[in-house]
């Protein structure tokens, strides 16, 4: 089996709980644009924060710090930011804390194979 298929196999989508926050602003699937998602996911840090949801999933969603990204808060908020008004996540306000998902069902149905093409990139070696 090819390395991509295998990749493409290990998206979690944990099940989603009851009683969410709702979700903040972000598109709706009809207004999703591909040159929109390519641009977000076109940083290296923001396309290895998609590739850790998809892959490394342990909850329905995320806080910044889950990541074990070093970088600074506001430099973390600008991409959660980006990823979300681009559609390519969906973030909800717990009390102070905001939490990340990839939009799985939205981007597989407006772009299919694209999330297999993110699972599958490997970062470069630092």
């Amino acid at each position: 089996m090819p390395a991509t298929a295998r990749r493409a196999a290990a998206i979690k989508t944990p099940a989603e709980p009851e009683e969410l926050p709702r979700p903040l602003p972000e598109p709706s699937i009809d207004d999703l644009r591909l040159e929109t998602v390519l641009g977000a996911l076109s940083d290296p840090l923001r396309l290895t924060i998609v590739r850790k949801l998809l892959l490394e999933s342990e909850q329905f969603d995320h806080p910044c710090g889950w990541f074990g990204l070093d970088r600074p808060k506001s430099s973390l908020t600008h991409h959660f930011k980006a990823l979300r008004e681009a559609g390519v996540t969906r973030q909800r306000q717990y009390g102070l804390e905001r939490r990340s998902q990839v939009r799985v069902d939205d981007l597989n149905e407006r772009f299919p194979g694209l999330l297999n093409l993110v699972a599958a990139w490997l970062p470069e070696e630092q």
